[in-house]
């Protein structure tokens, strides 16, 4: 489904004086042709409030906005980058971005990281936004990973949060010796085994690491990788993990943790609001960052992000430059993702936040608390029969674990196929 919008939006000249001079009245002018995949109903309605800001800004520039279906936008961003490009289009960060980069289709904006406004206040994600030491687009919203636990069950069992590897056993062995799971999980899907492989290997080797087995340079034989497994293994074997999870989606997982039958959930900020709707009061629920495994590891995040670019055939490369700044200020990160809008974390560090606990709690860990880096997802951040191949193969090794050489020597067969 595609939408068009004129230039003339209602609600700009309010929004406008909302977003005040800071941004400048550079003289813009020609045409600005934007797509977008924002096409559920409040991601697409920030996504016209705030270009309408930018118009009135820029009165003498005409803007042309169009909003597809976003499956729609997955399979057709190839042909409109080669035939027809826009100025500016949404995708995402990391491997995401790299098929685009490698074909010619995404416009260099190394100089806009060069900018101090960019690069001291988006820091924590430039290394998701940069291939061959240049970058390829700015980021406009993400969100945290981490554990959400019950909070009242911790102050039950005397438990407090971890913070390093030893210490998340020791809890985990405490609410086993409770009657109760440490974690429930669904991998049904697949996709929320990833989450457990990404954050256990980020704390064992790193986000270099991580993103080199991303990018193919690394073995899935290789020792190193196996350590992580070893790691994940510790776990397994003192039954942390509800049972049956496989027969589970994550939402189907969740009231294990409402019922608290488990203690914790591995999961994104987007778990909350339905164990908010499911009876979980805030005094219930609380937060905190995966562990360090590994001392000498800084420690990096999962923050799957959101990301506009420049097409290298664009035709108005000087506004779609004023636009991408305009998108990351300050005051344009803080209002496009508060709850009204869409509801995540601004990636601007001078960027405020809703008076929400785990928002506020999510900023702070990536704004200032993950110096590794932000990874973008296992099935983001890998090429998708990667994904697919490796976490069939995480739940596989959930369920039996001694299976693990055989799914490494599968995993590796597909790497050498994959990258070549």
């Amino acid at each position: 489904m595609r939408y068009t919008l004129t230039s003339t939006l209602a609600g700009a000249a309010a929004l406008a004086l909302a977003a005040g001079a800071a941004f400048g009245q550079d003289s813009l002018s020609g045409d600005l042709k934007i797509f977008l995949d924002t096409s559920n109903p409040a991601p697409r309605a920030t996504m016209e409030q705030m270009i309408a800001q930018f118009q009135e800004q820029h009165p003498d520039l005409n803007i042309e906005t169009t909003i597809i279906d976003r499956e729609a936008y997955k399979t057709q961003i190839r042909n409109f980058l080669t035939a027809n490009a826009p100025d500016v289009a949404t995708w995402y960060a990391a491997n995401r971005m790299k098929p685009y980069v490698e074909a010619g289709l995404f416009e260099d904006v190394s100089d806009l990281w060069a900018e101090p406004e960019i690069a001291d206040n988006l820091a924590s994600t430039k290394g998701a936004m940069t291939i061959d030491g240049k970058q390829w687009g700015v980021p406009y919203t993400y969100y945290q990973w981490g554990v959400y636990y019950r909070e009242d069950i911790y102050d039950e069992l005397g438990l407090e949060e971890p913070k390093t590897w030893d210490a998340f056993k020791a809890n985990c062995q405490a609410i086993l010796d409770s009657g109760r799971k440490c974690f429930t999980i669904g991998t049904k899907f697949l996709w929320t085994a990833g989450g457990w492989f990404d954050y256990l290997n980020l704390r064992t080797h790193g986000y270099d690491f991580h993103m080199a087995l991303a990018n193919g340079e690394i073995a899935w034989t290789d020792e190193r990788v196996k350590q992580t497994f070893a790691n994940w293994r510790e776990l397994i074997d003192m039954g942390a993990y509800i049972d049956n999870h496989t027969a589970y989606s994550w939402q189907e997982a969740l009231p294990f943790m409402v019922n608290g039958e488990a203690a914790a959930y591995l999961m994104g900020n987007f778990a909350v609001a339905p164990l908010r709707e499911a009876g979980l009061t805030d005094e219930q629920l609380d937060f905190y960052q995966f562990p360090a495994i590994n001392p000498d590891v800084e420690l990096a995040e999962d923050a799957p992000t959101d990301t506009f670019h420049i097409p290298a055939n664009a035709s108005n490369k000087d506004a779609a430059r004023a636009f991408l700044r305009f998108v990351v200020s300050p005051d344009v990160q803080t209002r496009i993702n508060n709850g009204e809008n869409l509801g995540q974390l601004p990636v601007n560090a001078q960027s405020s936040v809703d008076d929400d606990e785990f928002l506020n709690q999510g900023f702070e860990m990536l704004s200032s608390n993950s110096p590794g880096g932000v990874a973008q997802f296992f099935d983001r951040d890998f090429p998708a029969e990667m994904a697919k191949v490796a976490m069939e193969g995480f739940q596989e090794f959930m369920v039996k674990p001694d299976n693990l050489d055989r799914i490494l020597d599968r995993l590796e067969r597909t790497r050498a196929r994959i990258y070549k």
